[in-house]
This record gives structure tokens, C-alpha cells and sequence, in this order.
């Protein structure tokens, strides 16, 4: 342990809310791509497979960074077919195409998940 001077207090201050910054910005991107990936896999799982490519067109883009943020997009190549399978639809005979809910369960298990792992890592100092 070292001692500092009165004037040196604020310096020294900034240095430590700086330091904790970084380390909690480093958890919390490391737990936005882990729960990214995960929720992927979870709609991946949740989804229907007719034929198999809808469900492996799930992926995950990174859309933005800078050194504060970290923006992950969980995304379906086939995007068309998202909102009439989640939602359902009406058939073209007449009647209605059951809806298949797989996206919005993965996303509501995703947020709490974020959080929770983001919680974890500042009550462990920032570090993961």
C-alpha cells in the first residue's frame, strides 16, 4: 500500500473509476457475445425444420463496437419467414397457419441471462 498526497487524491480517484471502467466493459462484452451465441442456439433449437435451412440460417453479426459498447445482431438469413412462423398467418385457401413461437422465449431468457451474468461480473470487481 502507498500513500499519497491530499492534491494527488482526485488523480489516483479518476485512475481507479477509470480501471473499474475498462474491466466492466470487457465483462459486459465478453457476456454480450456469450449470450448472443447462446441465443442463436436457442431459437436454432426452438425452431421449425421442415426442410432444415430456415432453422441453420440463424446467425449471429457483430453491428456495432467502439470501446464502450458492443452491439451483437441475432439474425435469420431466411428473414422472410420470421415474422409468419413466430406470428402465424392466414392461409391462402382460407384457415391459418399455427404460429411457432421460438424467437421471443430465446430473447426474454437472453435478457435475464445478460443481466444476470453482467451482475456476477461487477460484483466480482469488473473481471471476468
Amino acid at each position: 500500500m502507498s500513500t499519497i498526497k491530499p492534491e494527488q487524491l482526485s488523480d489516483e480517484i479518476m485512475k481507479g473509476l477509470e480501471e473499474y471502467k475498462d474491466l466492466s466493459t470487457d465483462a459486459m462484452k465478453e457476456s454480450v457475445e456469450k449470450v448472443a451465441k447462446k441465443v442463436k442456439k436457442d431459437i436454432q433449437s426452438a425452431a421449425p425444420a421442415l426442410t432444415g435451412r430456415y432453422k441453420k440460417s440463424w446467425k449471429v453479426t457483430k453491428t456495432d463496437e467502439n470501446n464502450e459498447r458492443l452491439v451483437m445482431t441475432v439474425h435469420a438469413g431466411r428473414y422472410q419467414l420470421t415474422h409468419l412462423l413466430e406470428h402465424g398467418h392466414a392461409k391462402r385457401g382460407g384457415g391459418r397457419v399455427r404460429a411457432i413461437p421460438h424467437i421471443a422465449p430465446a430473447e426474454e431468457e437472453g435478457v435475464k441471462e445478460l443481466e444476470d451474468d453482467i451482475k456476477e461480473a461487477l460484483e466480482k470487481g469488473g473481471g471476468s
